[in-house]
C-alpha cells in the first residue's frame, strides 16, 4: 500500500501505548500529523506521546474517537469485542495493522529490516546507534529507525534524523507482519519455533522466513547468523558467527562490553548489516574505515530496556531484568548471568507469556530455567487470548526437576522477595511483570 501523506491529517490508533504502535505515533506527530489513541492503561510511552502533542484516553469510549478520522491503526493486543474496534468496523472506517502501515513507510527509503525469533531488538538498537550520526564521519546515511524496545542511547523506541534517507526497523515475524517489508538488507538472528498459535508447526515459520528473505530487493543482501544459514535460501547471502567459516566473525567486533555470547552475536549482526548497507550505498566506501567508524560506534552501546537490563548493582545485591519470553532467550539470558556471577545465588521471577506458548514450550521451559537456584513463578499473562483448560503457572511448575521454586501472586512478590536473602534476583517476561521493575530496585 502507499500513504497518501498530504491528505492524511489525522490518525487514531487502538493500542497506542504499544511498544511499535507508539514508534509510529512519534514518526506521524513529528510529521505533524494530529495524532489520537486509545490504550488499556498509562504509561511512561503514553506520557510522553502526550508531552509530544497526543491526544490519548485509556476508556472504552467512541465519543473520544475524532472526527474525520483518516487512518486507524491497530495491533492484533486489541480485542475484536472491544467497543472503538466494534465502532469503526461498524461504520465501515478502514482499519490498517501496524505492519501495514510501517510497510508503505518503508516503501518509500532504503531499509535493514531485523529479523529472528529472539535478539531482533537488540541488533535493531545497535545497528542503530552504529548509523545515527555517521553521515558527519563520511557515511552518506541518516537513518528514521523504528526499535522494539527502548533504546538506553536515545531514551526511545523511535529515532529520526533530520532529512533522514534510511529506515532501520525491527521486523516482526508474529501474524507475518514482516511480510510487508521489502528490504535492501535483512538480517535473521534465529529461527527457533515460536508463535505457534499463528504458524501451526515450526516449517511453517521457517516458510515465512523464506518470504520474507525472498522480498529482499533484487541487489540486496541477506545477513544470517551462519548455523541456520542452510535453512534459508538466497542468491546473495554473508553469514555471522563465531566459526572461521562466517563471512563476519565475532574477532571484528572491539571493545564491546554488554554481557552474553547471544549479545556479542547481535553485534556481529549489526555490524555485518550496516557494513553491506554502506557498501551497497557507497561502493567506494573504504570498507576498513567502515569497520573502525562502526567499532567505535559499537563500543558506545549502552543497551536495551529490559535486555540484560542490570537495575541494580551492589556488592550485596544485583538485579537484572529481561524482556526474555521463549525458552532459548531464557536459556540464553541465564547462561549470560551464571557466566558472570558463577558463585552466587541466582533467583529468579518468570511471568509466562501467553496460554498457547506455555502449552507448546512447557518443557523447553523447564529446562531453561533449571540454572536458577530458586525459581518463582508468576500467573500467565494472557495478552490477546483466552485461557486453555490446564494450561497454567502451576502446570508448569509440575515439570520443574528443580524443587527450590514456588507460584507466587504478581501483588505478593515483592513483599515475599523482602523477607528473603537474596544474591543475584533476575526478572524475565514480556508481560506486564515491567511494572514490578520500580519496586523491585527498592529491595
Amino acid at each position: 500500500m502507499k500513504l497518501d501523506n498530504d491528505n492524511i491529517h489525522t490518525i487514531y490508533f487502538l493500542g497506542i501505548g504499544g511498544i511499535g504502535m507508539s514508534a509510529l505515533a512519534h514518526f506521524f506527530l513529528l510529521q505533524g500529523k494530529k495524532v489520537h489513541g486509545y490504550d488499556l492503561t498509562p504509561s511512561e510511552i503514553t506520557t510522553q506521546l502526550v508531552k509530544e502533542g497526543a491526544i490519548v484516553h485509556f476508556e472504552e469510549d467512541v465519543t473520544k474517537i475524532p472526527e474525520n478520522v483518516n487512518i486507524v491503526v491497530y495491533t492484533p493486543a486489541v480485542p475484536k469485542e472491544h467497543k472503538e474496534y466494534r465502532y469503526f468496523v461498524e461504520n465501515n472506517i478502514p482499519l490498517l495493522k501496524r505492519s501495514e502501515i510501517l510497510g508503505a513507510i518503508c516503501a518509500n527509503y532504503p531499509t535493514i529490516a531485523i529479523a529472528g525469533t529472539h535478539g531482533k531488538t537488540t541488533t535493531t538498537a545497535m545497528a542503530t546507534q552504529i548509523l545515527c550520526g555517521c553521515r558527519d564521519a563520511g557515511c552518506h546515511v541518516s537513518t528514521l529507525s523504528f526499535i522494539g524496545g527502548i533504546a538506553k542511547n536515545f531514551d526511545s523506541n523511535f529515532v529520526c534524523e533530520t532529512d533522514f534517507d534510511t529506515v532501520i526497523v525491527e521486523a516482526d515475524e508474529y501474524d507475518r507482519s514482516f511480510l510487508t517489508l521489502n528490504p535492501q538488507v535483512a538480517v535473521i538472528t534465529s529461527l527457533d519455533a515460536d508463535h505457534l498459535d499463528v504458524y501451526g508447526k515450526h516449517e511453517h515459520l521457517k516458510t515465512s522466513f523464506q518470504l520474507f528473505a525472498n522480498q529482499i530487493k533484487p541487489d540486496g543482501v541477506l545477513v544470517i547468523y551462519d548455523e541456520i544459514a542452510e535453512s534459508i535460501e538466497h542468491s546473495n547471502k554473508k553469514t555471522y558467527g563465531l566459526s572461521q567459516g562466517a563471512d563476519y566473525k565475532v574477532s571484528d567486533i572491539q571493545h564491546f562490553s554488554i554481557p552474553g555470547k547471544h549479545n556479542i552475536l547481535n553485534a556481529v549482526a549489526a555490524l555485518a548489516a550496516c557494513i553491506e548497507f554502506s557498501m551497497w550505498k557507497d561502493k567506494t566506501a573504504d570498507i576498513s574505515n567502515l569497520f573502525s567508524i562502526f567499532n567505535k560506534k559499537l563500543s558506545e552501546f549502552i543497551g536495551v530496556n529490559r535486555r540484560y537490563d542490570i537495575r541494580v548493582q551492589r556488592e550485596d545485591f544485583v538485579y537484572i531484568d529481561d524482556y526474555a519470553h521463549h525458552p532459548e532467550a531464557i536459556k540464553a539470558f541465564l547462561d549470560a548471568v551464571k557466566n558472570n556471577y558463577p558463585t552466587r545465588k541466582l533467583t529468579g521471577v518468570f511471568q509466562p507469556h501467553l496460554y498457547t506458548r506455555t502449552k507448546d514450550f512447557a518443557q523447553e521451559f523447564a529446562q531453561s530455567l533449571e540454572i536458577l537456584d530458586e525459581i518463582i513463578l508468576l500467573d500467565i499473562y494472557p495478552a490477546r487470548e483466552k485461557p486453555i483448560e490446564g494450561i497454567t503457572s502451576g502446570y508448569l511448575l509440575s515439570l520443574l526437576k528443580n524443587k527450590n521454586n514456588k507460584l507466587i501472586n504478581k501483588e505478593e512478590l515483592v513483599n515475599y522477595l523482602k523477607q528473603n536473602k537474596l544474591e543475584v534476583l533476575l526478572t524475565m517476561g514480556a508481560g506486564d511483570i515491567d511494572r514490578l521493575v520500580k519496586p523491585l530496585e527498592a529491595l
